[in-house]
């Protein structure tokens, strides 16, 4: 039997940084400090000079994407009784972060070509009548596709309404040169194991070049607190361990490689593929970071099996849109969202790691034409 092809492989990376990793390891255990110390600022002043631009976009470490998106949220001043538009077609902690911060998601189809938010779909939107203000726009670079932006902001402009960029699947992406992250009021990234920059737990970060929204940032992930024991507002523990800070630092100079690897692995199943005419393939843009390949299938479920029967891995990245998950039925809209529900019924992520073999690549593209011709 054929061996098996992971959707994603964590093993294979260990084994280019496992040395360094356990090196910083060693080097926190000594150090005596363990959450949001040296090695946290030391991590947010590089990863901000590597992929944000540097000045004056500065990062803010925390504890998760989930949290990053939440801090992020708070600190452009979503609050209760709020609206926050946002993409039907995310992972859940998308509209989860806007409940947290005590608003209402306002869900809004995609572009079926990029799966990120449809501006003529927000365009709309915004001309909507509501109870509620709408605090925030927040798009997401999904698969590690910058958004729209220019038409996003422009549209967000001229009601005055805050961007705040869901970033988790799209550090090292940019759009027209621009990092993903340096768009909106804020940004949040995530750092869980299989993004493209991982840790080995949870982790995530905001970006943000506006000092009043950083300022508040770190106050948040402190509880409200600047000084010891005093508190000036209610935060929350949002703090990164120092031990993930170092493991990413050890991380961060293989990403633009890593990314550069994606990209060749999406020019191969490109080149392998291309011509199938029930499977539709994703846009090979500049800047695109292939956090994941993902195809369009009408036949998805029956595709998948297929490709388990031959000992590949496969994902579906998502198979229910949000605005029909069981704890967000109460704010679906009353029309369809077509093109949000069709993607989910049609997406299917192929093995996506800088580590895949030449050899790997040809089986999966092999098989895949043999469920589809």
């Amino acid at each position: 039997m054929a061996e098996f092809i992971p959707p994603f492989s964590l093993a294979r990376q260990a084994t280019t940084v496992g040395p360094a990793v356990a090196a910083a390891v060693e080097r926190v255990l000594a150090s005596g400090r363990y959450v949001q110390g040296p090695e946290c600022a030391a991590f947010e002043a590089e990863v901000a000079a590597a992929e944000l631009g540097g000045p004056p976009t500065a990062a803010v470490t925390c504890s998760s994407g989930t949290d990053a998106l939440h801090l992020a949220l708070r600190a452009a001043g979503v609050g209760a009784g709020d609206v926050v538009l946002t993409t039907a077609f995310s992972f859940f902690a998308t509209a989860g972060a806007i409940l947290l911060a005590g608003a209402r998601p306002e869900f809004v189809d995609i572009d079926p070509v990029s799966f990120n938010l449809d501006p003529e779909a927000l365009r709309e939107a915004l001309a909507r009548k509501r109870t509620g203000r709408v605090a925030a726009i927040l798009p997401v670079h999904l698969y590690g596709r910058v958004a729209d932006m220019p038409a996003i902001l422009a549209l967000a402009a001229k009601q005055g309404i805050p961007v705040v960029e869901d970033a988790a699947q799209a550090l090292g992406s940019s759009l027209d040169g621009r990092p993903a992250g340096t768009w909106g009021a804020a940004a949040s990234f995530s750092f869980y194991p299989t993004k493209n920059l991982g840790a080995m737990g949870e982790g995530g970060l905001v970006s943000a070049s506006d000092t009043e929204i950083l300022d508040r940032l770190r106050l948040l992930r402190a509880h409200g607190s600047r000084k010891r024991y005093e508190h000036e507002t209610m935060g929350w523990n949002g703090r990164m361990h120092e031990l993930q800070a170092a493991i990413l630092r050890t991380k961060l100079p293989h990403l633009r490689d890593w990314i550069a690897a994606r990209r060749q692995v999406a020019a191969q199943y490109e080149a392998g593929l291309r011509g199938l005419k029930t499977v539709t393939l994703p846009e090979r843009v500049a800047g695109h970071g292939f956090h994941q390949y993902v195809i369009r299938v009408p036949e998805r479920d029956r595709v998948r099996k297929a490709l388990a029967n031959r000992q590949i891995g496969t994902e579906v990245y998502y198979p229910i849109p949000l605005h029909q998950q069981p704890a967000l039925r109460a704010y679906a809209p009353a029309e369809p969202l077509p093109e949000s529900e069709r993607a989910s019924r049609e997406v299917l992520a192929l093995p996506m790691y800088p580590e895949l073999s030449a050899a790997e690549i040809e089986r999966v593209v092999t098989a895949l034409r043999a469920c589809c011709e």
